[in-house]
C-alpha cells in the first residue's frame, strides 16, 4: 500500500470538501438571519422564522453529506433507472395538481407537508443516470445510435418538463451539464456541435417570444435605465456591493436588505454578504467554492473507473455552474435568473441536494486510483 492509499484510508472525510462545506453552511445560516430578520418580523411576526428553518435544513444537509459520503458511489449504479424515472415523475406531478404557482411560474411541489423544488432533485437523478449509461456504453460511445441519440432524447424530455414550468435558466444549466458529461465520455464532437447548432435558434425563440425574458436581457445591458422595473434587483444588488467596499458595513448593518433588495435571503444572499462583509468577505466565500470545485476536478481525474469520473464531472459541473451563475447575476455580469447559491441561500431542497451530491463526490475521492 503506497503513501497515497494510506492517507486516503486514514482520512474518513475529505478535508477539501467537508471543511468548506461546513464553513459555507455556517456562514449561510448567519447571513440568512441577517438578511431575513426584518422581513420575517414584518411578514411572519417572528424575526427568527427563516433562521430556525434554515438551521433545521442545515442539519439535514450535513446528515445527507455524511450518509452519502459513507455509501459506495457504485451503489448509485443500481438505482440509476429508479432515479431517472423518479425524477421525471416528480417533474410531471407539477402538472397534475401538486404544483405551487409563485410569480407566474409553477416550479414547486407540495405533497403533504413536503414543499420542494423537483428540478433540483431531477438534476442529480439525471447526472447519476447519464454517468451510468455513458460508462456502460463506452465501447460504442462514438456511434450516433448508442452514444448520442438515446441520451439526447432523455435530455430533451427533461428539458420539456422544466421549460413548461417555465424555467429556461434551469433547463440551460441541465443541458450544459449533460453536454459536458457526454463530451468527457467521448461522444463525437460532430454530434454534440450539431445539437448545439440546433438548440441555438430554439433558445433564441424561447427568450424573445416571452416579453419578460426579453426585458431581462435589455435590463441586463443597461440596468440603470430600467431601475424601477426589470433592472430593480440588479441595481440594488450593485448598490449593496458598492456600499460594502473592502471591509463591509458589518454583519447586521446592511441597508439594501431592508425591503429594497428582493429575495435578499435566497437568490441575492451574495449581495448581502458583499454589503456586510465587503470585498474580503466575498473573496473568502469564493475561495471556499473554488476549493470544492478544484477538488472535484482532481477527483474526476483520479477516479478508479469511468462511472466515477463521469459522476464526479457531473456533480462538479452542476455545483460550479450554479455558483458562477448566481454570483454573476448578483454582480450584474449575467441577466437576472432566480437561482440559489449552493449551501448559502435559504432553502431546504437546494441545501440537501447540494450537500448529498458533495457527499457522493467525497466518496468517489476516497476510492481514487493510486498515483
Amino acid at each position: 500500500m503506497n503513501k497515497r492509499e494510506k492517507n486516503s484510508k486514514g482520512l474518513r472525510y475529505d478535508p477539501f470538501i467537508i471543511i468548506p462545506l461546513l464553513l459555507l453552511i455556517a456562514i449561510g445560516v448567519l447571513m440568512i438571519y441577517s438578511a431575513s430578520s426584518a422581513t420575517a418580523a414584518a411578514k411572519r411576526a417572528d424575526a427568527m422564522f427563516f433562521l430556525k428553518k434554515q438551521t433545521a435544513f442545515a442539519l439535514f444537509g450535513i446528515a445527507g453529506f455524511l450518509i452519502c459520503s459513507n455509501i459506495s458511489y457504485n451503489f448509485f449504479k443500481k438505482i440509476a433507472y429508479l432515479g431517472l424515472f423518479g425524477s421525471a415523475l416528480l417533474l410531471s406531478l407539477i402538472y397534475f395538481g401538486f404544483g405551487i404557482t409563485e410569480g407566474g411560474a409553477t416550479r414547486w411541489l407540495k405533497i403533504g407537508a413536503l414543499h420542494f423544488q423537483p428540478s433540483e432533485a431531477a438534476k442529480i437523478g439525471l447526472i447519476i443516470y447519464m454517468a451510468y449509461s455513458l460508462s456502460k456504453k463506452h465501447e460504442n460511445i462514438k456511434k450516433f445510435s448508442i452514444g448520442f441519440f438515446p441520451h439526447i432524447v432523455i435530455l430533451a424530455g427533461f428539458l420539456c418538463l422544466i421549460l413548461n414550468q417555465p424555467d429556461l435558466g434551469s433547463a440551460l444549466i441541465l443541458a450544459c451539464i449533460v453536454g459536458i458529461m457526454m463530451f468527457v465520455a467521448g461522444v463525437r464532437i460532430l454530434h454534440l456541435s450539431s445539437a448545439l447548432l440546433l438548440f441555438i435558434p430554439i433558445i433564441y425563440n424561447l427568450i424573445f417570444s416571452a416579453t419578460y425574458r426579453a426585458e431581462r436581457i435589455l435590463s441586463y445591458l443597461d440596468p440603470w435605465k430600467y431601475a424601477t422595473d426589470e433592472g430593480y434587483q440588479a441595481v440594488h444588488s450593485l448598490m449593496a456591493f458598492g456600499t460594502g467596499g473592502i471591509f463591509g458595513a458589518g454583519i447586521g448593518n446592511g441597508y439594501q436588505k431592508l425591503f429594497y433588495l428582493p429575495e435578499a435571503h435566497t437568490d441575492f444572499i451574495f449581495s448581502v454578504i458583499g454589503e456586510e462583509l465587503g470585498l474580503l468577505g466575498t473573496l473568502f466565500i469564493i475561495s471556499l467554492y473554488m476549493i470544492i470545485i478544484f477538488r472535484g476536478i482532481i477527483i474526476s481525474k483520479n477516479a478508479k473507473d469511468l462511472f466515477g469520473t463521469l459522476l464526479a464531472v457531473g456533480i462538479t459541473t452542476s455545483f460550479g455552474l450554479q455558483v458562477c451563475i448566481n454570483i454573476g447575476v448578483a454582480m450584474g455580469l449575467l441577466p437576472t435568473k432566480g437561482l440559489t447559491l449552493p449551501l448559502l441561500s435559504y432553502g431546504g431542497t437546494s441545501l440537501l441536494v447540494s450537500s448529498a451530491a458533495l457527499g457522493i463526490l467525497a466518496n468517489i475521492g476516497k476510492n481514487e486510483k493510486p498515483v
